[in-house]
C-alpha cells in the first residue's frame, strides 16, 4: 500500500475527523468560547438567524427586496436539502465528545447549521452583506466547539450550502424567471 492509500483510507479519515473534533471541542472549556458557541448554535437552529437576517434585509432594502426574498428562500431551500440528506445518510452524532448544546435530531451528516450558514454567506454576500460570511464561518466552527458534528459533517454542509447558493445565484439576482 502506498502513502496515498494510507492517507485516504476510511479508518485514517475517521481518526482524523475524531482528532479534529476533539481539538475543537477542547476550546469549549473556556466559558466565553462555550457561551458564544452555544449562542450561535441556538441562533442557527433551523436556519433561524439567516432567515431572520434575510427577511429583515428585505424589509429595509426596498430596491433589492425581491433579491433578498429570493436569497432567503434559497437559504431555506438549502437547509431543507440538508435535512433530506441527513435523513438518508443517518450518520449518528459524535459519541466521544461531551456536547455543550442540545440538538433536535440524532443525525449528524451534513451539518444543517453549516449548510444554511454557507448558503446565506454566498447568497447574502452577493447582495452586499459582507458581515455575513465571517459570522457564517463562526457558525460552522461552533458546531465543532459544542461537539455535535464531525469536521466532515461541517465541510459537507458548507459544500451543500455553497453549491445550492451558487446554483440559485442567477435566480436571486432576478436573471432567471423560469
Amino acid at each position: 500500500m502506498d502513502d496515498l492509500d494510507a492517507l485516504g483510507s476510511p479508518d485514517r479519515l475517521d481518526h482524523l475527523d475524531h482528532r479534529i473534533l476533539s481539538a475543537c471541542r477542547g476550546y469549549g472549556t473556556d466559558p466565553r468560547v462555550a457561551a458564544a458557541a452555544r449562542t450561535l448554535s441556538w441562533a442557527g437552529e433551523h436556519g433561524a438567524l439567516w432567515l431572520a437576517a434575510g427577511l429583515a434585509s428585505a424589509a429595509v432594502n426596498g430596491a433589492q427586496r425581491g433579491a433578498w426574498l429570493r436569497a432567503t428562500a434559497l437559504t431555506a431551500g438549502a437547509h431543507a436539502a440538508s435535512m433530506v440528506v441527513k435523513r438518508v445518510v443517518r450518520r449518528p452524532r459524535p459519541a466521544h465528545a461531551n456536547p455543550l448544546a442540545r440538538t433536535l435530531g440524532r443525525h449528524s451528516f451534513p451539518s444543517s447549521h453549516a449548510t444554511s450558514a454557507t448558503a446565506a454567506a454566498v447568497a447574502y454576500g452577493a447582495l452586499g452583506a459582507y458581515a455575513i460570511p465571517p459570522l457564517a464561518a463562526a457558525m460552522c466552527v461552533s458546531r465543532l466547539v459544542v461537539g455535535v458534528h464531525y469536521p466532515s459533517d461541517v465541510a459537507a454542509g458548507a459544500a451543500l450550502g455553497a453549491l445550492t447558493a451558487r446554483i440559485g445565484s442567477r435566480w436571486v439576482r432576478g436573471g432567471a424567471h423560469d
